[in-house]
């Protein structure tokens, strides 16, 4: 878990999120709404160096992680009024494909907490935002404790939200991939801020619920939690979000956290895979059975179906064919036919696998040593039997790994595309994201992450990585054109003939002329050569952010700019590098560190 986030196949996102970017391997350098380590110290796991960089962990006492949860407010707890907020979007949303998806990009963990508090016996209020809430209006009610769970991209937005409740006298706590990602960071703007959380961190917290000025205290159980609350317990939040998609209405649920891949770009490479309760699944089913009428529930498994049959069986004992239909991300090395052919019997209508690149990563797409064409092919083969059982297919890339260079691995991704038509593409620019995996830490060593502000980190409107083996222009030159080929035009008209049924149709015409992608990218490319301060930044020789992003943050916050608070615009890129082990966002440090952190 990404702090106390998971999201719908995030990734980088971050993104993670369910079809929009959703997981390049869990949001590579990175997001992916899940995942989070363990001490306050560096951690080698049995499967070696590669899993060696983790967030550090902290209790918030001596007793937190002993003392059992408490079953109600006591005597040393007074009934609190909570206001849980998830972050789906950054800013007001205004496109089609937003009004029909945004809300089933909702995340499990807000809802769990939000289930906890109420456990505990205080009053919730839960907001999912996705963009078309008035945000004036939804958080007005008086709130003792406010929890927010973001992606990085939504961090500025938290913040300024933050700041506002906590001149109110509240305090303000912080988890999901964010607080994962850059924990230094998100202390300075939150009184607490979330690592690994269990029910017994949420009581912790709100039974001390002080004011931490003026760095925030980092908070983490010393591992994952065993078990969530179910579905039923969810329920009250799932509803009230899904009403606010109009036609896609997508239940959230979970099975496993963590990955047994080790990529060293991806956060769930530091998170041990971990399979939750089979039964936990056939009582969400046998609830959801009760409540709609064919259901679509969308995984937030990392990595679905490590544990192929015992999910299939726990389907099989509850579902009846046709009944449930379901939307997962997985890779394509258990995607074999056998397993294909029983996914379509049990109602799967969506795949998300990563592909990532056409030059490493063979153990994830089971192509071996294979690279280049011969990877094209392989995997090309593969997505179209894939299709053939399963009517919606999105392939995830990253753009920019260091394993690239030249234009071959642009101009693969486009045969790709031309030999499987009926494919959705779904690219993100190399994003490092802080502390969340093992590679950052060599990135800012290597002094290629660039400082570009959170609200531009979501895959696609800023790539904070230099490019090892590119100049930025040309780069950009090959992105654009890959985008427009894979997203545009003739491809759409093609992907459109190729799928099968007409609300995969449907969905992906809506889905790519609702893009802005080409259009923002091909923007960039065009300052890169008329804006100085642009080549400036992007070379790492100025820190000072170009007029060009600092306008579209302004637009993006729009009346929550206001409130953003002294030193939340930038932040600082090399935080893990300057400091590994994380001592600096430990309870008691000194307040110097602070005012050190902001500059």
């Amino acid at each position: 878990m990404s702090g106390w986030k998971i999201a719908g196949p995030k990734r980088i996102g971050h993104s993670r999120q369910w079809f929009v970017r959703l997981k390049t391997c869990s949001s590579f350098l990175s997001q992916s709404p899940r995942g989070i380590r363990k001490e306050w110290r560096t951690e080698m796991s049995d499967a070696g160096a590669s899993r060696k960089y983790a967030m550090p962990r902290m209790n918030l006492s001596a007793q937190a992680s002993s003392r059992p949860p408490s079953q109600g407010v006591g005597a040393s707890a007074k009934r609190l009024q909570i206001t849980v907020l998830d972050l789906v979007n950054k800013g007001p949303a205004k496109g089609l494909f937003a009004r029909l998806m945004n809300a089933n990009l909702a995340s499990i963990m807000p809802q769990v907490v939000a289930a906890w508090c109420q456990e505990l016996g205080h009053t919730v209020r839960y907001v999912c935002y996705t963009g078309f809430e008035d945000l004036s209006r939804e958080l007005l009610e008086d709130t003792d404790v406010l929890f927010v769970g973001a992606f990085s991209r939504s961090a500025q937005t938290a913040y300024a939200i933050s700041n506002l409740y906590r001149q109110r006298g509240a305090v303000t706590v912080m988890g999901g991939p964010h607080a994962r990602c850059y924990p230094e960071d998100a202390a300075l703007y939150f009184d607490y801020v979330l690592g690994f959380t269990d029910k017994t961190i949420i009581d912790e917290v709100l039974r001390e619920r002080t004011p931490q000025r003026p760095l925030g205290r980092c908070v983490s159980a010393a591992r994952q939690p065993t078990a969530l609350p179910g579905v039923a317990s969810r329920w009250k939040f799932i509803e009230q979000t899904i009403a606010k998609a109009p036609a896609f209405k997508f239940v959230p649920m979970i099975g496993s956290m963590g990955c047994p891949y080790t990529c060293s770009f991806c956060i769930d490479s530091v998170v041990d895979y971990q399979p939750l309760a089979f039964e936990q699944i056939r009582d969400d089913l046998r609830f959801l059975l009760g409540k709609l009428k064919r259901p679509v529930v969308g995984w937030h498994d990392p990595n679905f179906g490590v544990r192929f049959d015992d999910y299939m069986s726990a389907i099989e004992d509850v579902v009846s064919p046709g009944h449930i239909r379901f939307v997962a991300e997985s890779s394509l090395s258990l995607l074999s036919e056998p397993h294909l052919k029983r996914l379509k019997a049990n109602g799967f209508v969506g795949i998300l696998p990563g592909i990532e690149s056409w030059f490493e990563l063979g153990n994830k797409s089971r192509t071996g040593r294979h690279v280049g064409m011969e990877k094209v092919r392989q995997i090309s083969d593969h997505v179209n039997t894939i299709l053939r059982y399963i009517p919606f297919v999105q392939t995830n890339f990253v753009l920019g790994l260091d394993s690239d260079s030249g234009r071959e691995p642009f101009e693969l991704t486009k045969r790709f595309f031309e030999m499987t038509p009926g494919a959705y593409p779904a690219f993100s620019l190399l994003t490092a994201y802080g502390r969340a995996a093992p590679l950052n830490l060599e990135l800012q060593r290597a002094g290629r992450v660039l400082p570009f502000p959170f609200l531009f980190l979501d895959g696609n409107h800023a790539m904070n990585v230099r490019p090892l083996n590119y100049e930025w222009a040309p780069f950009y030159d090959m992105v654009v054109d890959t985008t427009r080929h894979a997203m545009t035009g003739t491809r759409i008209l093609r992907r459109f003939a190729a799928n099968r049924g007409v609300v995969t149709k449907i969905f992906n015409l809506v889905r790519a002329t609702s893009s802005k992608r080409v259009r923002f990218q091909d923007k960039v490319r065009h300052l890169l050569n008329t804006d100085a301060d642009i080549r400036r930044f992007f070379a790492g020789e100025s820190r000072k952010l170009p007029d060009f992003y600092m306008e579209r943050m302004r637009r993006s916050l729009g009346p929550l700019w206001a409130a953003l608070p002294p030193g939340a615009l930038m932040h600082d890129e090399k935080a893990y590098l300057a400091d590994p082990f994380g001592t600096s966002i430990r309870p008691g440090a000194a307040p110097h560190i602070a005012a050190t952190l902001r500059k």
